[in-house]
Parts: structure tokens; C-alpha cells; sequence
């Protein structure tokens, strides 16, 4: 018979590196306290790296860069759970991811339809923040990305060169899916999505 240990290292094996993760995501596989002495025992041995308290990762490696550290996405993901909570980029994150700005913010949030959670990775803090449904009702689509990066912007500072920025990220068919969501979209925002939907 397989022991916990081997048995949490075959899972984690075949998820790939990369792959963030909790004790959470082996509770099938034995009790709280075996699986955390598993965990313990992958991290002193180096095959798994600890990020911080109950968060671990099966590190990339680069062959020039060495260890690669995990995305905020990655590390939201193992935050929300096996559950499959969903979550959703905001704020200044949402507006680096569609290279609006340039700048990756030290605090990055998550809105999700689970709880509340915060950890901090390194020098950079992750924030998973309870939101409306009407908040997550486009999370995972690239409408719901456009309103929290335009929200975070404010609209005072979305002009015709921003829309033109953003018109050259997404794709045609993106601008056209913006118009499905429009409805959860505050008003000024929706005058944008017009805008972008009608772009060649």
C-alpha cells in the first residue's frame, strides 16, 4: 500500500510544475495532521517549496533564471480551493493584465464568491475579497477583466488613447462578447464596450 507521503508526492507529480497549492487539495487522502507531516517532509527534502503558512508550490525551473516564483493567478486559484470558488482579477491588477499599466501592484485582489482570505508571498500580498454576485457574474471572462481594470482606473482617467490601447489587447471576438455582458457593467463603462464593439 502507498503511505500519505507518496501518495500526496503522486498527486502533486501529476499536476505539473507550477502547480500552487494547500493541505486542502489532499483532504481525500488521509487526515489534516497526516497530510501537513507529508507536506512537511516533501519541503525539508526540496521537492515541493513551502510559500507560506498552509500555501506550497511545485516549483518551475528555468534553465537561466533558476527558480520560478508562481503567479498572483496561481496563487489565487490554490486560495480559493478545491472548491472551484471563483474569482475574479480587480483593481490595478485587472488594468497590468490588459496592459493598461505597466506597473504589477505590491497588493493584488481577487474578487470571489467565497470568503475572505489575505497571505502574503515574498514581498507581494494577495487578497482574496468577498464581492457581490453582480460583481461575479463575468468573472473568468474578459468582460468581467475590462470593468474591474476601467473601474480601477476611474473614468476620469479613460481617454481616446486608453481605448485605443485597450482595442489593440482584445481580440475581435472579445470586443464583440463585451456587448453579452453590458448589462453588469456600470453606465460609462457600457458606453466604452459600444465603443470598442464597434472597432475593426
Amino acid at each position: 500500500m502507498q503511505s500519505i507521503k507518496d501518495k500526496v508526492l503522486s498527486r502533486i507529480y501529476g499536476k505539473k510544475r507550477g502547480w500552487v497549492f494547500t493541505p486542502g487539495h489532499f483532504r481525500d487522502l488521509g487526515n489534516d495532521l497526516a497530510i501537513r507531516k507529508a507536506l512537511q517532509n516533501l519541503t525539508d527534502r526540496e521537492q515541493i517549496q513551502r510559500l507560506a503558512r498552509g500555501l506550497y508550490h511545485y516549483p518551475k525551473e528555468h534553465p537561466k533564471l533558476g527558480v520560478l516564483a508562481p503567479t498572483p493567478d496561481q496563487i489565487a486559484r490554490a486560495l480559493a480551493g478545491k472548491d472551484s470558488l471563483r474569482i475574479q482579477p480587480s483593481g490595478d491588477y485587472a488594468a497590468n493584465l490588459l496592459g493598461l499599466t505597466e506597473q504589477v501592484p505590491a497588493k493584488v485582489v481577487f474578487l470571489t464568491d467565497g470568503t475572505t482570505r489575505e497571505i502574503k508571498v515574498g514581498n507581494q500580498e494577495i487578497v482574496l475579497k468577498q464581492t457581490t454576485p453582480k460583481n461575479m457574474a463575468t468573472a473568468g471572462r474578459v468582460s468581467g477583466l475590462v470593468i474591474q481594470a476601467l473601474r480601477s482606473l476611474g473614468k476620469d482617467h479613460v481617454d481616446d488613447q486608453l481605448i485605443a490601447t485597450l482595442a489593440d489587447r482584445l481580440s475581435a471576438d472579445d470586443r464583440r462578447h463585451l456587448m453579452n455582458d453590458i448589462r453588469y457593467a456600470p453606465a460609462w463603462i457600457g458606453d466604452i464596450f459600444r465603443r470598442l464593439a464597434k472597432e475593426d
